[in-house]
């Protein structure tokens, strides 16, 4: 009985030392830029989203003085449709594939405005 025991917490040990194992093996891609006005100038504030393609689910990001944007732990095996909004105005989309394997990924997003 006490073998039975013993082993049964080993094996439950065994589970949960490979599931801690496999946790720690997920990479995350990370996604980074600027929002660019007329004469690459850059937009403060202006608003990123980031939609995935499992569910559809959009993540934002508001651009900072530089115009800078990042979104960080990006799944690698999903494909993404990226864009930003200043104002009124809309920049054009850009696709972010799953086969693409680059861990860091830098896209300029330039929208056309007066500013």
């Amino acid at each position: 009985m006490k073998r039975l025991k013993y082993a049964s917490a080993l094996v439950t040990l065994c589970f949960a030392l490979a599931a801690g194992a496999a946790a720690q093996n997920v990479k995350f891609k990370t996604l980074d830029g600027k929002v660019l006005g007329k004469g690459d100038a850059p937009l403060p504030s202006a608003i990123v989203y980031l939609q995935d393609s499992k569910d559809n689910s959009i993540r934002t990001f508001i651009a900072t003085q530089d115009g800078s944007y990042r979104f960080g732990q990006i799944a690698p095996d999903l494909d993404y449709t990226l864009w930003a909004k200043y104002k009124d105005t809309k920049s054009s989309t850009k696709s972010i594939s799953a086969y693409d394997s680059r861990k860091q990924l830098t896209i300029d997003l330039h929208i056309k405005t007066d500013k």
